[in-house]
């Protein structure tokens, strides 16, 4: 009676797989969208033309950002493991050896706190970081480019842009139990 009450069972395993999956055919899929949307933006003073294959970096800060966040979900045992098992199912699916890998996100993790800094909000850092690692400095009028910071009204277009790429944690800790 009871058991419609209870939450589904997802592995760490399982999570892992599923998100490296997702958020790998998110960026694949939506990148070209993004692209689209920041070389009409009217905010700059030349077309940035981002090219539509260019997705390494973006992907990078996608999952940068997103592991991060999965301490604000799950107490830190079990978030290194899930962490952990993200990086080894990473490094098996880009062809990258998991240290590589883990390093590399680790860094831009850091860098996108630094680009950030003081605010502490990941969702935002997400956003910097796409500014800065695709140079769309150097697109702005004279006034932003000068003060090397971005436009505020396209940091907020671009805000609106990266949360449709941040994984919902919360909704999966929501309907499932997950177990080691």
């Amino acid at each position: 009676m009871f058991t419609i009450f209870t939450k589904k069972k997802l592995s760490e395993d399982q999570l892992a797989n599923f998100f490296v999956n997702s958020t790998i055919k998110l960026v694949e899929t939506g990148f070209e969208d993004v692209v689209e949307i920041i070389n009409n933006d009217p905010e700059f003073a030349q077309n940035p033309s981002l090219s539509k294959e260019d997705s390494d970096q973006f992907l990078l800060i996608v999952l940068a950002g997103n592991i991060k966040l999965l301490s604000n979900y799950f107490e830190s045992t079990q978030g290194a493991r899930v962490a952990e098992r993200i990086y080894r199912k990473l490094g098996s699916t880009l062809m990258t050896e998991r240290a590589v890998l883990k390093e590399t996100i680790a860094k831009y993790q850091s860098w996108m706190g630094r680009v950030n800094h003081p605010s502490k909000n990941v969702h935002y850092s997400m956003s910097k970081g796409f500014f800065f690692k695709y140079g769309l400095n150097d697109y702005q009028t004279d006034y932003f480019k000068n003060m090397n910071t971005p436009n505020p009204i396209f940091l907020k277009r671009l805000d609106e842009i990266v949360v449709q790429f941040i994984f919902d944690w919360a909704e999966i800790k929501d309907t499932y139990r997950i177990v080691e």
